[in-house]
């Protein structure tokens, strides 16, 4: 990897941030953790243009060593790292302070997004006791990172929660090498400002014109199963199985119906 890497305009982000609409509000948000990622899934793919089977989620396998945390739910803040690379540390030795006032000219709640330029042969941590400290006072919930992290109790203990590639033990030179820009993790690009929902099952990363009716979107989906399958499955106890099978192709026929009814499209179940 390159040792220089074009550092982005801070106050040019939080330009763009600032006057670009953003439908889910912090208290939406707060509802938004009520589910998990996959029934965020669900919504979102009734109400996105999107590609089902391609779009929003991480296409990479994530580890969630704070999986106990449950949900994290936050506008994506952006910083990349080269561990490896001693000289951004050498040239750079104030993008620590200048990185922190971006990370501090952002509204809460954020998740901070940490592409490490060292992948696949990640050697260093961005994240520590310290630094997850840190970024908790500055209003960030936790990381999502296609690095390292270590002193996980500690950050645990902190409540900043990390989705990350592996444990490692060091840091080595793990220094701000650039943010505030489109970064890419676990096969997913992100950008600056996107909602993101995250549990130990992966995350999404919402675009703004997905925001709107995502929460309306995924209560719905979640009820519906409440109402169909999950009744039938629950109740099957003692039941001949040809009475079992009716009772599913029923709960099939409505949870489809509700859905088609809602959103003109289509169920996941047939």
């Amino acid at each position: 990897m390159c040792a220089t890497v074009a550092r982005f305009s801070v106050a040019a982000t939080v330009r763009n941030l600032n006057s670009a609409p953003m439908p889910i509000g912090h208290a939406e948000m707060l509802e938004l953790k009520r589910w998990n990622t996959p029934t965020i899934y669900n919504g979102w793919e009734q109400i996105t243009d999107g590609d089902a089977a391609a779009d929003a989620f991480n296409i990479e396998e994530t580890s969630d060593f704070m999986p106990h945390m449950g949900v994290m739910v936050g506008r994506a803040i952006t910083v990349r790292i080269e561990p490896s690379n001693r000289a951004h540390r050498e040239t750079g030795m104030e993008a620590g302070k200048g990185y922190r006032e971006y990370v501090a000219s952002i509204d809460a709640p954020k998740v901070v997004i940490v592409q490490d330029l060292d992948k696949p042969a990640v050697i260093g941590s961005f994240w520590g006791e310290v630094n997850a400290n840190v970024h908790r006072a500055l209003g960030c919930v936790g990381t999502i990172t296609d690095g390292a992290v270590r002193d996980i109790d500690e950050m645990r203990n902190a409540g900043f929660k990390a989705l990350a590639q592996r444990l490692c033990v060091g840091h080595a030179f793990a220094h701000p090498v650039d943010w505030g820009g489109e970064v890419e993790v676990f096969g997913r690009a992100v950008k600056p400002g996107q909602l993101i929902h995250a549990d130990q099952h992966g995350f999404m990363v919402i675009d703004e014109a997905d925001e709107d009716g995502l929460l309306e979107a995924s209560r719905f989906m979640d009820t519906n199963e409440c109402e169909t399958f999950l009744p039938a499955a629950r109740n099957a106890a003692g039941k001949p199985s040809d009475e079992v099978l009716a009772d599913f192709n029923d709960a099939a026929l409505r949870f489809g119906g509700a859905v088609r009814k809602k959103f003109s499209g289509e169920g996941e179940f047939g």
